[in-house]
C-alpha cells in the first residue's frame, strides 16, 4: 500500500495531474468517478493567495467526494510560498504540493515552476520553509532539470526528501523540452532505485494507454503514475488502466451514450460551480476531446461551442445522441 504520510492511496495509485485551466472541480469530478486515486487542484499563485485574488481563492474549492486531494501552489518568493501554503492548508486538503515543474515562460522565467531548477539551494530552502510552516504532508512535482546540461534530479530528490517532503512526482522531460520529444523514464527509475530514496516516487509523461501504463510500471518500478493530457476528454483512462492491470483485458471504449452522459455531468457541475456564462464558456475547451474520432461530428462540435445556454447545450447533446446513435457510433 502506497502512503503519503498517513494517507493510503492504493497499491499502485493513478494520480490526476494538476493542469492549468483543466483540473478544476468539474473535471476532477468526472475523473474521480472514473477511477483517479489522488488528484490535485490547478496550480495556484502564491502571490494571488496572499492578495486574496478571487481567481486564486476560487481554486481552493475542494469537495469531500474528491478526497484525497492536494492543493498545488507555485511562486518564486520563499516568504510568499510559506504564507500561501498556510492559506491553502486552511482549505483542508490532504496534502500541499509544490510546483517546481511548470515550463511556461511567464512562470519559469521568473524563477517559479521549473525555473527554480536553476537554483537548487533555493528550492531546498523554500521547501524546508513550507514543510515547517504546515502540518499537512508536503509533496513536490518537478522535471528532470532546466535543460539536458542541468539534470540533477537525484540530487534534487535527496535534498527535498532531506527537508521533509513525503512524495515526489517527476515529469520525465526538462524545461527546455516543454512537452516535446519522449519523456525519459530511465532517470525517474534511477531516482526510485537510489538506495537513499525512501519516499514514494511517481512518474509522469506520455502515459496514454493501459498497455503503456503496465509496461512503464513493470519497466521502471515507480510507486504510481500521474496522468495529465491523456485524461482530458477521456477520464475513462483511469478505470481502463486499472482493469488492464487486474485482468490483462482492454475494455471497449466508452459508448456514445456514455460520452454524452459524462459531458452532461461535467457541464452541469461546471455551470453550478462557475455560473451559467463562465461555466458554459470554459466547458467549450473539452468538447473536441470528448467526441474525438467520431466521423462527421465537426458541425455538432461547432454548435456546442457556439450555444450560449445550458438548456440549449443539452438539446445539442441529445441531438448528437440521436443522429450518431442511429448510425451505430
Amino acid at each position: 500500500m502506497v502512503k503519503i504520510g498517513d494517507i493510503e492511496i492504493g497499491e499502485f495509485p493513478l494520480l490526476l495531474a494538476p493542469m492549468e485551466d483543466v483540473s478544476d472541480p468539474p473535471f476532477r469530478a468526472v475523473c474521480k468517478e472514473n477511477g483517479a486515486d489522488l488528484m490535485y487542484t490547478e496550480f495556484i499563485s502564491s502571490e494571488g493567495l496572499i492578495r486574496d485574488a478571487a481567481k486564486s481563492l476560487q481554486k481552493l474549492d475542494i469537495y469531500d467526494y474528491e478526497r484525497p486531494i492536494g492543493i498545488q501552489i507555485f511562486g518564486d518568493k520563499i516568504e510568499s510560498m510559506r504564507e500561501a501554503a498556510a492559506i491553502a492548508e486552511e482549505a483542508n486538503p490532504e496534502l500541499i504540493d509544490i510546483n517546481y515543474g511548470c515550463p511556461v515562460k511567464k512562470v519559469a522565467c521568473k524563477g517559479a515552476g521549473a525555473g527554480i531548477l536553476l537554483d537548487i539551494p533555493k528550492m531546498e530552502e523554500m521547501t524546508a520553509e513550507i514543510v515547517k510552516r504546515v502540518e499537512k504532508p508536503v509533496t513536490v512535482k518537478t522535471r528532470l532539470g532546466w535543460d539536458h546540461d542541468t539534470i540533477k534530479i537525484i540530487e534534487v530528490a535527496k535534498r527535498l526528501q532531506g527537508v521533509g517532503i513525503q512524495a515526489l512526482t517527476i515529469h520525465g522531460r526538462t524545461r527546455a523540452q516543454m512537452y516535446k520529444g519522449e519523456a525519459d523514464w530511465s532517470l525517474i527509475e534511477e531516482v526510485k532505485n537510489h538506495p537513499d530514496i525512501h519516499i514514494p516516487i511517481f512518474g509522469n509523461g506520455d502515459i496514454d494507454s493501459p498497455e503503456k501504463a503496465k509496461l512503464y510500471r513493470e519497466t521502471y518500478g515507480v510507486d504510481g503514475i500521474m496522468i495529465g493530457r491523456a485524461a482530458i476528454g477521456y477520464p475513462w483512462i483511469f478505470n481502463e488502466i486499472k482493469h488492464y492491470f487486474a485482468t490483462g483485458e482492454i475494455l471497449p471504449p466508452p459508448t456514445l451514450e456514455q460520452r454524452i452522459e459524462t459531458v452532461k455531468s461535467h457541464l452541469k457541475f461546471s455551470v453550478e460551480w462557475k455560473g451559467d456564462k463562465k461555466g458554459i464558456f470554459e466547458m467549450r475547451r473539452h468538447y473536441t476531446n470528448y467526441f474525438r474520432g467520431i466521423q462527421g461530428i465537426k458541425p455538432y462540435r461547432a454548435r456546442l461551442v457556439e450555444t450560449p445556454t445550458f438548456e440549449d447545450t443539452l438539446l445539442v447533446l441529445d441531438e448528437i445522441g440521436e443522429v450518431f446513435g442511429a448510425v451505430g457510433v
